[in-house]
């Protein structure tokens, strides 16, 4: 039988006050957000915790939100998975979008030092505590980060994007 998230939404009430908020199932998964100062201890508390056993990092991954307020232009987002209950739930931290940071949990899950690389490569978010934090998938020398919104979609200097090749024509 899964754990009930109701159970989850108490202890992380109890133990965390408002540090913790908008909790709700978002497409079938159990979330809710966490100050980025406080992911650290409520990620080890997941997994520490009897009750809840949240022993595994599915995925960590980070979201750019260029229109939202100061503070929550970038999100990380974590998915941990009880293998006991089958339960799995998913927490969001907003960073500011200045300078993008947040304690690594690279000592508390294995798993996430690549996770952590990758979301640093793409999107420049510094885990700070990382063991090695440099990228992963990119070119070293680049300066940018690809992943973020403010990079145009299409290079407009490609000549293999052409209307014509694709049965479009300009008097259309």
């Amino acid at each position: 039988m899964a754990i009930e998230t109701a159970l989850i939404q108490e202890k992380m009430e109890q133990k965390f006050a408002n540090k913790v908020s908008n909790f709700g199932m978002q497409k079938d998964i159990f979330s809710f957000e966490v100050t980025s100062d406080s992911i650290r201890e409520v990620i080890l508390f997941l997994k520490e915790e009897e009750d809840t056993n949240f022993h595994f990092l599915t995925d960590l991954c980070g979201v750019h939100y260029p229109d939202h307020e100061v503070g929550q232009q970038f999100c990380v987002v974590y998915h941990l998975h009880n293998w006991i209950e089958n339960t799995r739930i998913r927490i969001k931290t907003y960073l500011n979008g200045a300078q993008p940071e947040i304690v690594s949990i690279s000592d508390i899950f294995l798993s996430s030092n690549w996770m952590e690389r990758e979301t640093y490569d793409f999107y420049g978010i510094n885990f700070m505590g990382h063991p090695q934090l440099k990228r992963i998938l990119n070119m070293d020398e680049m300066v940018s980060f690809p992943m973020r919104k403010e990079f145009p979609m299409e290079d407009n200097g490609r000549t293999d994007k052409d209307d014509r090749f694709f049965g479009r024509t300009a008097n259309c």
